[in-house]
């Protein structure tokens, strides 16, 4: 697939955008996720669903196999190897966290050190195979933190995402200060019995992929809806986001749910129809190459492949239209200088954003 280069933006932009192909001589087998190596810059980790990750170069010709998981990932639709990520003091400790479905139907949450050797973390049973949500990410605070969805099915059948006594649908933040275990965060918003202490944030249908901004540590969260709304959240500790009694801003099973004003409602929510399907949450723009960008929200749609920029203005949203690609867009990444990068899990491409 060649580049996408198309003249949007005019109101807010002096020039064109483009997405190029970041990595030409490489192709990848159903990619899900890019990191930057902490230390190393200019190197590459590219997360396989089927349980592999590869590591290259920029210029690199050949990527090399890092981590091979195969043997217990569980693969195919919304399973599989599904985040990776890389601890704080990696430079130090060495410690690599991967998040999989294995072959037990088993979302899973390990570490790996410099030997390579698992050490199992955490283990939530999927009750269906999709919205296994699976994305894993450091926050500014140091905690690892963990989007599951709702277990699957059609509807929330089970009701997790309201029932806090679950740790599906829902963001999960955790200390994983020590060896192949972790210690729940002081300020976590439930105590004992109140619900799952885990929990950070509740009330998420599939929370496929969200990040944090880099300048303020606000966490943007791009909920997967379910036949008509998708959803981006501005997500704080302690709030529900309303699923299954709200998708979008539209109610959707109000049976058993709470006075309205007790959920926290998205920034921003768009309609299943001309191609939509299924958000990927990106990042809020922080590179230095495409300056009218900054401070903008980059994200897109699986199924349309349209990739959008939203920004919160004194009292409404603003959203324009960057891209229409043939894209079926699995992920955005974000390198260490803050720039933008949109992976196709069809072609097994990744392009970066470029003026």
């Amino acid at each position: 697939m060649g580049v996408i280069l198309l003249l949007l933006f005019t109101s807010i932009l002096s020039f064109a955008l483009e997405l190029k192909d970041a990595f030409p001589y490489l192709r990848f087998k159903n990619p899900v996720l890019l990191l930057e190596d902490p230390i190393r810059k200019g190197v590459f980790y590219v997360v396989e669903q089927r349980g592999a990750v590869k590591v290259f170069s920029v210029n690199s010709k050949r990527s090399q196999l890092f981590i091979d998981i195969r043997d217990r990932v569980k693969s195919g639709g919304e399973m599989g190897l599904l985040g990776m990520a890389f601890h704080p003091e990696f430079e130090k400790n060495g410690r690599i966290f991967l998040s999989y479905t294995n072959k037990d139907m088993y979302s899973v949450i390990s570490e790996l050190g410099p030997d390579k050797k698992e050490k199992i973390i955490l283990k939530v049973k999927q009750p269906y195979s999709n919205h296994n949500g699976g994305h894993i990410v450091f926050g500014p605070d140091g905690y690892l933190y963990i989007g599951f969805g709702d277990g699957g099915s059609a509807g929330d059948p089970l009701n997790h995402a309201q029932n806090p006594q679950t740790l599906l649908g829902a963001i999960l933040r955790i200390d994983v200060g020590k060896e192949g275990s972790y210690r729940i965060p002081p300020d976590n918003p439930f105590g004992e019995g109140e619900g799952r202490r885990e929990i950070y944030a509740y009330g998420f249908r599939n929370p496929w992929r969200w990040s944090f901004d880099r300048k303020t540590g606000e966490l943007w969260v791009g909920d997967v809806g379910q036949d008509r709304w998708e959803e981006i959240n501005v997500v704080e500790k302690g709030k529900n986001y309303g699923w299954r009694c709200y998708e979008g801003f539209a109610p959707y099973k109000l049976e058993g749910c709470k006075e309205k004003d007790f959920y926290t409602f998205p920034i921003y929510s768009y309609p299943l129809k001309e191609g939509n399907c299924s958000i990927i949450g990106g990042y809020v723009y922080r590179g230095k190459l495409i300056k009218d960008l900054y401070g903008w929200y980059i994200f897109g749609d699986y199924c349309s492949g349209r990739i959008w920029a939203l920004k919160r203005k004194p009292g409404n949203i603003e959203v324009k239209l960057l891209f229409d690609t043939e894209f079926k867009i699995s992920s955005f990444a974000e390198d260490r200088d803050g720039e933008i990068y949109v992976i196709d899990y069809k072609s097994g491409k990744i392009y970066k954003l470029l003026p």
